[in-house]
């Protein structure tokens, strides 16, 4: 039994998950590869959260995920011509671009580069999720650094239970 212990919770409900978010909190969710350990991009306490859980080299950027493409101009100063054309023919969807990033992001979250890795999720309760936060999501792996990605919340109970306070279980979990 440890004092620090909290308790993690299984939530399905979107919304439920968004507040957890809003409060500075980690909340382990789905994408359509593995879930991932999101947090508030804007909230540098938040965002070490995440470092601080995964044990995860402060060096190592994290890539920030978006739910609509509007929510692009929010996180980068500029976007090239090649991006534009990889931003139009495959967000949503496994794939991430490398941008100049906008001052208003945290140096936290992009391991003090001037960059900074975006995504577009395809899973639609990974795009919901964003949205219901209302806030771009910086999220890794949701695994200890160095472990195999998690595909099931059950995968992300075993290294965060306890942990994280809630975890978004996704439709197929």
């Amino acid at each position: 039994f440890r004092l620090n212990m909290i308790k993690t919770k299984m939530v399905r409900d979107i919304k439920k998950a968004a507040g957890y978010i809003l409060d500075s909190e980690v909340v382990a969710f789905p994408t359509e590869t593995v879930y991932g350990l999101g947090a508030n991009v804007f909230d540098e306490v938040a965002v070490k959260k995440i470092f601080k859980l995964k044990k995860r080299p402060k060096d190592n950027p994290l890539i920030v995920h978006i739910s609509n493409k509007k929510q692009l101009e929010f996180l980068t100063s500029e976007i090239s011509e090649i991006a534009r054309h990889i931003i139009k023919n495959f967000f949503p969807g496994p794939i991430t671009v490398i941008l100049k990033k906008h001052e208003i992001v945290p140096y936290a979250a992009t391991a003090g580069l001037d960059t900074i890795a975006i995504r577009m999720p395809a899973s639609k309760i990974a795009r919901d999720f964003i949205n219901a936060c209302g806030v771009p999501i910086a999220a890794p792996s949701a695994n200890l650094s160095g472990s195999p990605s998690p595909t099931s919340y059950r995968h992300v109970l075993e290294d965060f239970n306890g942990k994280v306070k809630c975890i978004l279980v996704g439709p197929d979990s």
